[in-house]
């Protein structure tokens, strides 16, 4: 019998590695998620803190008294005896005047010396020097010639009462002759050194131009050795109230046009007081007066002050200025809106035709904000120009035909963006503050797009 030498081969059959496959869909997704986010504009998120801001209100203002200058009837050699700024009493001897010069000249050189300061003038002196020193700002620096003026004023005059004091009897033997005058205030008050022009101003008549105080000058009394009579001597700060003026916003004087009482920091010493104040507009410019009844003596020297209006700080939801948006909204009266039986959604009820033939469609829309009258939806189930119906009734309603715009943001908390309208209270160059718990609005640690400007509703965000 013969044999069959014929050799078939064997198929395998086909094998699939599960693991391989499942792997290589695995390696597809990354790379895919790659691709889109290496081509995809990247949304940055912030998320929603209760915050506060606190209001710049600081203001450079000019302060009014009531200020008499006082002259002198005398001409000759000068010398002062109470430091600048101090209150005077009645009778207190200011200045001194010597007609032949013998007498000052004496008081002059005595003051030269000062080994005769006591420890308690060496530390009053000290104090001010601290006190200039940890206040100064750069933008003040016409403030430095004043206090250096002030503090060699301060020692030269307590150096010169201590020779008056001890050259008593030649003292009185000039003021016998008449070559020697004690000059004393008549009436109690502050006594100041120097003369500036605004003397007369009041409240009333102040102009614009009078708190600029970069052409500011004034004129130190002093520092002179020899006056003519008539001269100014000093001048008499004779009532404790004083004003300050400062130049304010439209928007700052509505916000304080309901009150009359404020707090006040001044910045010079960081002190605080409280002032009544009332508002002035001149020339179409809005003028805050600060009128206080206390503390003039501490900055009676000054003719300028920074001073800081201590509001209340705004406080809610704080987010940056670049989160906010603005989108267009059909608002649609809420009588045209109804609810299923078993659903509180509010939906409308959309009119459709075909040829002769008309019906009505049940569509949902995102309600994204309501005022009294209306709901404010957008055109995610409806277009500009649909009708649609109000229940049990024949009267329709345009769709298209009140429009509005919400400021918002777009909230990114599921992954996809959706507008969220906010409320701002405050605003300043960076941040919001907008109100907490509004109706359809943005909620604490809600996750929102930093830039509002680069999504679009409904937009996947890839994080």
């Amino acid at each position: 019998m013969a044999k069959n030498n014929k050799i078939v081969k064997y198929k395998k059959p086909l094998s699939i590695n599960i693991g391989v496959v499942i792997f290589a869909i695995i390696i597809i997704y990354v790379l895919f998620n790659l691709f889109v986010y290496l081509t995809s504009d990247q949304i940055a998120e912030y998320e929603v803190q209760q915050g506060t801001i606190a209001t710049n209100n600081i203001y450079k203002g000019l302060i009014i008294r009531d200020e008499e200058i006082v002259n002198t009837d005398q001409s000759g050699l000068i010398n002062y005896y109470l430091r600048n700024g101090s209150r005077a009493s009645v009778n207190d001897v200011i200045y001194s005047v010597d007609t032949d010069g013998s007498i000052s000249n004496e008081i002059t050189s005595a003051s030269k010396d000062g080994s005769t300061l006591s420890t308690a003038e060496l530390n009053s002196l000290s104090e001010k020097i601290d006190t200039f020193t940890s206040t100064y700002h750069p933008n003040d620096f016409y403030d430095v010639y004043s206090f250096k003026n002030d503090i060699n004023s301060q020692l030269s005059q307590t150096l010169n009462t201590t020779a008056l004091n001890d050259l008593s009897d030649q003292v009185n033997t000039a003021i016998g002759n008449g070559t020697f005058f004690k000059n004393t205030t008549a009436t109690p008050g502050i006594v100041l050194y120097y003369v500036d022009g605004f003397e007369g101003l009041t409240v009333d008549s102040f102009t614009p131009d009078k708190l600029d105080p970069t052409t500011y000058s004034k004129t130190t009394l002093n520092t002179r050795t020899e006056v003519a009579a008539g001269d100014p001597a000093y001048k008499l700060v004779k009532s404790e109230d004083w004003n300050i003026i400062i130049s304010i916003s439209s928007s700052l004087a509505d916000q304080l046009i309901e009150d009359n009482y404020i707090k006040v920091r001044f910045c010079k010493d960081n002190q605080t007081a409280n002032a009544t104040y009332s508002i002035l507009k001149k020339d179409d410019n809005y003028y805050l007066n600060l009128a206080f009844t206390n503390s003039m003596v501490r900055y009676a020297s000054e003719r300028y002050m920074n001073v800081e209006l201590l509001l209340d700080e705004q406080s809610g939801l704080k987010i940056p200025n670049s989160a906010i948006t603005e989108k267009d909204f059909y608002a649609v009266p809420k009588e045209y809106f109804t609810q299923g039986d078993d659903s509180s959604d509010y939906s409308l009820l959309v009119q459709t035709s075909n040829g002769d033939k008309k019906s009505v469609e049940l569509v949902t829309p995102t309600i994204y904000y309501e005022t009294d009258t209306a709901f404010y939806i957008d055109d995610e189930t409806v277009k500009s120009g649909d009708s649609v119906v109000k229940n049990d009734s024949s009267s329709t309603y345009t769709i298209g035909t009140d429009t509005a715009t919400l400021q918002g943001v777009y909230n990114i908390n599921k992954g996809y963006a959706v507008f969220k309208q906010i409320n701002i209270i405050y605003q300043n160059e960076e941040y919001a503050i907008v109100e907490t718990g509004t109706a359809y609005g943005v909620a604490l640690y809600d996750h929102i797009a930093l830039d509002g400007s680069k999504v679009q509703e409904d937009q996947l965000i890839i994080k």
